[in-house]
């Protein structure tokens, strides 16, 4: 916080004396030399880069057991400083404990990769995905306290399901699965949702409770981006002319698992914003089965895509989620937006008819403004 913003602020009568003297005796306090560490960062980037240049410009001359044996003793020694230094490095910064976590499962990740390189193997990418998820996700389960480590283990899980779904599926080769293995990878692929009851259930059972609630939050952002696209495809005509066969037994079954997800995050987190999310989820599971019936109905799968997100913005006004809550309209927008360009291609091509649409953008943008404005929660509430 600057001292012109203080002092513009008691000038404004907003705070008084004695507020202005201890803010500006905090900020005194705790203000870091930010033109030093940025002098520091680069000097630092610089060496990085020139370390990483001269190996890559000798890679090959380096054996590779050499570099197996270098890159596996940093992994080493990274866990042993988790273990070993975690209380002292988190007393200087909890974001170095943090760096530390994340750099440390991204040198587990890569190590896959260079070994392959070496001994020029292959395998299908869910493998190495699958032995780092087991090697290093209870890791970041056990440690992480942000946002850095949650993205890693949902984004790690969901790579690793879908790619498992490619691989087996002959990598988009139009080879017929059987309803058999259809409804399993429709089941692994769905599997990355449970994360939220989980992390619903540890939030008040720790003390990392950021750590789970973005890890809640990301399962949560995957169930409702599924169901999103589910809703995009049969806009478009991209599932099987919407014949009720095996592959909308998957997409039933996908919706289950989000269905039995979000009934769980309401059980373990029973107040307002548990009950919230878990709507929502639950929502998404079922628009993610009903999606699939209506391919190549351009306005009732837009209907359904819109019915999902307006759920969402109840549930964001119930539990006070401002942000949520203007995403919604905003969303809601754009697919009306979308669904006029759907309905009325033919007029984009003559001058009156990008006429008439400029306006009606300019419309719709105008409603949802207002609409945000005057509906959306003053502050945010309980976090989701």
């Amino acid at each position: 916080m600057s001292v012109r913003k203080i002092t513009t602020w008691h000038e404004a009568g907003l705070i008084d004396a004695d507020t202005r003297d201890r803010l500006l005796a905090y900020e005194a306090s705790h203000t870091r030399p930010l033109a030093l560490w940025a002098v520091f960062g680069i000097g630092a980037l610089a060496i990085g880069l020139g370390l990483v240049s001269v190996i890559a410009a000798n890679w090959e001359d380096i054996p590779g057991q050499l570099r197996l044996a270098v890159h596996f003793a940093l992994i080493i020694g990274a866990l042993a400083a988790l273990f070993l230094r975690e209380d002292r490095i988190a007393e200087r910064s909890p974001w170095a404990v943090e760096a530390l976590l994340f750099v440390t499962a991204a040198l587990g990740l890569t190590f896959f990769g260079h070994l392959g390189q070496v001994y020029q193997t292959s395998s299908p990418l869910w493998k190495p995905l699958a032995m780092w998820l087991v090697l290093f996700a209870p890791l970041l389960l056990l440690m992480g306290r942000s946002w850095p480590a949650a993205a890693a283990v949902m984004g790690g899980a969901v790579w690793c399901a879908w790619e498992y779904a490619n691989a087996k599926t002959g990598y988009d080769a139009g080879r017929d699965p059987g309803t058999g293995l259809l409804l399993w990878l429709a089941l692994v692929t769905a599997l990355p949702v449970l994360f939220a009851p989980l992390a619903a259930w540890l939030r008040g059972r720790g003390d990392r409770p950021d750590f789970w609630r973005r890890l809640e939050q990301l399962a949560l952002v995957y169930a409702v981006g599924g169901a999103s696209v589910a809703c995009a495809l049969a806009s478009v005509g991209g599932f099987d002319a919407g014949e009720l066969t095996e592959e909308f037994a998957s997409m039933a079954l996908r919706g289950g698992v989000a269905v039995i997800a979000g009934v769980a995050v309401v059980l373990a987190r029973p107040g307002t914003s548990g009950r919230m999310a878990g709507a929502i989820i639950v929502g998404a599971g079922v628009v993610a089965a009903l999606a699939y019936p209506l391919d190549d109905l351009v306005v009732p799968a837009a209907a359904l895509f819109m019915a999902l997100w307006i759920g969402i913005a109840a549930a964001a006004l119930v539990a006070g989620w401002r942000g949520v809550f203007q995403l919604s309209v905003g969303v809601i927008a754009l697919r009306l937006i979308i669904l006029s360009f759907e309905l009325a291609s033919d007029l984009l091509l003559s001058g009156f008819g990008l006429i008439l649409s400029g306006f009606m953008i300019l419309g719709v943008a105008w409603v949802a403004v207002r609409v945000s404005k005057t509906f959306a929660p003053p502050s945010e509430g309980a976090e989701a």
